[in-house]
Parts: C-alpha cells; structure tokens; sequence
C-alpha cells in the first residue's frame, strides 16, 4: 500500500454481539480498519480477545444515545485511522413491550434514545466527518420488518424503526452531494440472543410458520447484506431498504398474533446487549 494511501475505516455500533459483531468480523475480513462501539464492555473485551486484528480494531464502551458518547466514537476513528469511511448504526434494543395502555412514557423514551437518537447521532457525526474526509462514504443504518408493518414487533420498536428507515431516506437526498450514500438493511427474524433471549427454537417456529426460505436467518446473513451497501458495488444505491428477512414480508405477517402474543400479558423493557437485566411486569388476567 503507498504510504500515502490509508486504509479504510468502518464504525460499527452495537458491535459487541449479534449483528454488530458479525458485520465487525466481516469488515475485519475486508480489510477495514474498525472501530466497535458498544455499551457492554464485557462484549469489548471479548471481541478484542477472540479477533486476531490488534492493528485494525478498538473498541470503545460506549452510549450511543448520548451525543458525546458518539461524538467520541467518530473521534477515536478518525485519532485512530485517519477517517471514516463507513458508519454501521447498528445499535438497538428491544425496548418497551405490553399494551399501549401499560407502557410508561420512560420506557417508551429510553427505547426511542437507543433505537432511533443514537441513528440521528451517528448519523450526523459520522457524515460530518466523512465530509471533512472529502472521500464520500457509506452509511447503513439497521431497521427491521417491525418498521413496515403493524405486526412485527411491539409497538416503541415498530415505531423506532419506521423512523429509521424514513431517516435514511431524509439523509439521503441531502448528503447525496457530498457523496455520501445512507442506505438501510430490514432484517426479519434473525437467530441472535436480541430475538431468541435464550430460547433457540423461539426463531425455529417463526422460520417454520411464518418465515418462507427455509433457512434460518443469521447474524453472518446481514452482515453480508451491511458489507454490500457498504462497498463500491452498491456505489449508485443511495436512501434504499434492503429487506433481509426470507421473504416474511412477502408474506404478509401477523408476528405478533403468532408468536409475540405472550407480550399482551406483560409490560416492561427489554435492553438487549447492553449488560442490564430485563424489566418484566406480570399483568393481571
């Protein structure tokens, strides 16, 4: 490589586990310089430990919700690598769960900050720094089936993604200019411990009754999906979703009378990878 030509960089957040982590394996693969943010440092550690990448990763703990944490995020990149050529805002949370009628406004916030500021802040800083790069850049931001239809997951969830993927394409049509892409991947039901919780045949009965490829989904499967938008072959695809979900969509879900019908009997939060334990609240019959 001549000196004066750096690698490339990708920022991966929620990359401590599930897809985050598979879209850091496979960026690693590529060639990328990577930086992992994530609010779970036993994750980190992990990572650090199990890749053999000591010149090409860091790994930050950190709150992608909070403006500063992500600012510091971009920051580390560009300290590190000299730039950023690729955001992945991976980040999320199952969020608050239960009827309408239950769910507490700081619940319903919290699932906000995490699932849908954290893409506006990632959005923001790491385009910022991709404009004072001059090279142009990638952005692909992680939405869901949840966000195109009524039954594809709770309702703070559903909601968050929708805004995601209208997000995508806002940014878009503005940072077209300056040549940076913002795309979104849909991931349907995709076998992580965010989805299974635990309980592996959880995703077996939606790929079984619901799910038409036969295949169960994985974390690897959109990975590859990330690392396609993020390349030079999807260089004229700019404000798409890309549906990775087995064609569930296609067949016109009903998720949460299927198998998210237990959540009508609880309340609460769910924060996936994060390190905090689950919030449940039993309703009454």
């Amino acid at each position: 490589m001549p000196p004066t030509e750096r690698r490339s960089t990708a920022v991966v957040t929620g990359g401590g586990g599930g897809i985050g982590r598979a879209a850091a394996e496979r960026f690693l693969r590529d060639g990328y310089s990577v930086v992992v943010g994530d609010l779970n440092p036993d994750r980190g550690r992990e990572l650090i430990a199990e890749l053999d990448a000591a010149d090409r990763l860091r790994f930050l703990e950190v709150d992608v919700s909070v403006e500063s944490g992500t600012e510091a995020l971009i920051a580390h990149a560009v300290e590190s690598f000299g730039g950023v050529d690729v955001m992945f805002n991976n980040a999320g949370i199952g969020g608050a769960f239960g009827p309408i009628t239950e769910q507490s406004v700081e619940e319903w916030d919290a699932t906000f900050a995490v699932n849908m500021r954290s893409v506006f802040l990632g959005t923001k800083h790491a385009a910022r720094a991709m404009i004072a790069g001059g090279r142009g850049g990638s952005i692909v931001n992680t939405a869901s089936i949840a966000g195109s239809t009524g039954g594809g997951g709770p309702q703070a969830y559903s909601a968050t993604k929708a805004g995601v993927l209208s997000l995508t394409k806002t940014t878009a049509v503005e940072l077209a200019p300056h040549r940076v892409r913002v795309n979104a991947v849909s991931p349907g039901a995709i076998y992580t411990e965010l989805l299974h919780r635990g309980r592996p045949e959880f995703t077996d009965s939606w790929r079984e009754q619901i799910q038409p490829w036969p295949d169960r989904g994985t974390a690897e499967a959109i990975a590859d999906v990330v690392a396609w938008l993020a390349s030079d072959e999807a260089r004229f695809v700019t404000g798409a979703e890309v549906l990775a979900d087995g064609g569930v969509i296609a067949a016109a879900p009903r998720l949460v009378d299927h198998d998210l019908a237990h959540l009508r009997t609880m309340s609460g939060m769910a924060w996936g990878n994060t390190g905090r334990a689950a919030e449940v609240r039993r309703l009454p019959e």
